[in-house]
């Protein structure tokens, strides 16, 4: 099969390969020999997606590298052997049985007697798609999912099988149980499976289950070492900022965390990463630094000795609270010095639905895997804030400097409103119906409340879908325009899963994701093409100037 690289974003491709065995043999070449400029590379059933620095390198070079790479590298035969210990329990193996015309412990029997290879992780962090199985072992998806499926299920989908981490909504079929987390952020390397791995799973008897309450127990109480405990909180240092009311969800979010898409982990991270590079400048900060995402407004917080502010993103009106009842407003996108006792209060968005809080020095929490970033997907990073809890701040870095800039002549999204994004075309624009494109973007689409940090929902017309076999799980991004069965988009944004299972149609343009999760609930949507679909290869991929998102 010829190699076919099909845009994904105006930073990012997806290569088409023939088989998963192809799809590991180019994500190994690139680990060998990797191309200047491509930042991620996540692999999915028979496809990589690439993500790179258009600055450094172009897709029709990307294209032009991996069609002469070789895809017939035979897997090294060292690769780690994890054993997985199973129950076979699962509500669904007496149905899977008579699925496939055996008995229940011949299902038993060719699951165990299998040696797996881990493909690649998504959905969820640690949820690793296993394939090399007996070919009997290959059942449809549940026709209609479930929407709780416990941590430590054993599946089969299709020709696959995997652990559930975490409890989730799923339609594989379930077989079993195991006590072994798939997930830990205890352990030294968090997931259990990760790309590359052989696997085997063993029927649990008493020798074994024995092996098992070690492993968890030993994983707990590394978890707890690493855990501060509530005592060592309370002797932190008092300075910081009491939170009085969290308002509808606040969360710490940074640039996100790299380097961990291989455990199924995104980057997450600001939905406007433009405001909190902006905040964190203000008071001082390096920009990268964590602060505070709200979401509309009504966040309260109460100074514990002095401090400085700032909000910036979606405007909200500021009122600074003294510690004797004296209340005056405050600016938007400058510098704000409270006193100790001092509230500041913001108020409700009147344009998009995120602002920043940064405070100068920096919040002191523990990060986890490298950010401070709360993914709302996966569960991975900080709780969401809640009332009561006093934010720690670590003293400001020497040299830097509180400053005002002026905030961006960048209108955000207002309810009832229309806002126009620009989007490239593909991957699977040519799984929809012959006017997926027209129904896509001839319309304008209603912003619905079930949207979230993992993406916006969207209300309007269907666009139809022309294939309606399953897609094999590939890489998404963030501005990717999902459509499902139901052929209403939903548009990815940072907490999106790193793989996904309907067709995309296209995707917001990297410099507009930004815009994409200020849209409020009641906003309204025109979707714009800036590059049309056709497979990348020498001047195939036009690039254009960025248009005035509005």
């Amino acid at each position: 099969m010829t190699v076919r690289v099909l845009p994904v974003r105006d930073d990012a491709v997806l290569v088409e390969l023939a088989d998963l065995d192809e799809t590991l043999a180019l994500a190994a070449s690139l680990e060998a020999e990797p191309i200047d400029g491509i930042v991620d590379v996540v692999p999915g059933a028979r496809t990589l997606l690439i993500i790179f620095r258009p600055s450094a390198v172009s897709a029709a070079r990307i294209a032009d590298e991996v069609r002469t790479r070789p895809l017939d590298a035979v897997r090294a035969g060292d690769a780690p052997l994890r054993r997985v210990p199973v129950r076979y329990d699962g509500e669904d193996l007496a149905e899977v049985a008579e699925l496939l015309g055996v008995s229940p412990a011949e299902i038993v029997r060719r699951h165990t007697e299998s040696e797996y290879t881990v493909a690649f992780v998504g959905f969820a962090p640690g949820f690793a798609y296993l394939t090399g199985g007996d070919p009997l072992l290959d059942v449809p998806r549940r026709s209609s999912p479930r929407t709780r499926i416990p941590a430590g299920s054993v599946a089969l989908a299709g020709t696959y099988s995997g652990v559930y981490p975490r409890e989730s909504p799923g339609g594989w079929q379930l077989i079993g149980t195991t006590d072994l987390p798939m997930w830990d952020l205890g352990r030294e390397r968090p997931a259990f499976l990760e790309p590359g791995d052989r696997v085997r799973f063993d029927l649990v008897d008493a020798s074994r289950a024995s092996d098992v309450t070690e492993i968890v127990t030993s994983s707990a109480e590394r978890r707890e070492q690493a855990t501060p405990s509530a005592h060592r909180d309370a002797e932190r240092e008092v300075r910081g900022l009491e939170v009085v009311n969290s308002g509808l969800q606040t969360v710490f979010q940074d640039l996100g965390r790299t380097g961990f898409t291989s455990m199924g982990v995104s980057a997450s991270g600001a939905l406007d990463p433009v405001s909190l590079r902006a905040a964190n400048r203000i008071v001082g900060n390096d920009a990268a630094a964590a602060a505070l995402e709200v979401v509309v407004g009504g966040l309260q917080v109460r100074a514990h000795g002095a401090q400085v502010v700032a909000v910036a993103g979606a405007a909200v009106p500021l009122t600074v609270v003294r510690s004797g009842g004296e209340r005056r407003p405050a600016a938007f996108h400058s510098p704000i010095a409270l006193d100790d006792g001092d509230e500041l209060r913001l108020g409700m968005a009147t344009e998009g639905v995120r602002s920043y809080l940064a405070v100068r020095g920096g919040f002191a929490e523990d990060p986890v895997l490298g950010s401070l970033a709360t993914d709302a997907l996966s569960g991975v990073g900080p709780d969401p804030i809640a009332a009561g809890r006093v934010l720690g701040v670590r003293p400001a870095s020497a040299g830097s400097i509180v400053t005002t800039e002026t905030a961006p002549d960048r209108p955000l999204p207002r309810a009832g409103e229309e806002t126009v994004l620009d989007i490239v075309l593909g991957p699977r624009t040519d799984w929809l119906s012959a006017d997926a494109v027209d129904a896509l973007t001839g319309q304008t689409w209603d912003v619905t409340p079930q949207s979230n940090r993992v993406g916006v929902r969207l209300a309007g017309d269907p666009v139809e879908r022309k294939r309606t076999d399953e897609l094999p799980s590939e890489g998404c991004v963030a501005g990717a325009l999902q459509i499902p069965p139901n052929g209403q988009p939903v548009l990815f944004l940072a907490d999106h899963p790193l793989t996904g299972g309907y067709p995309v149609i296209g995707a917001v343009v990297a410099e507009q994701v930004a815009l994409a999760g200020q849209l409020p609930v009641g906003s309204r949507v025109r979707f714009r093409v800036r590059s049309p679909f056709a497979e990348i290869g020498d001047a195939t991929f036009p690039d254009t100037e960025p248009r005035d998102p509005r």
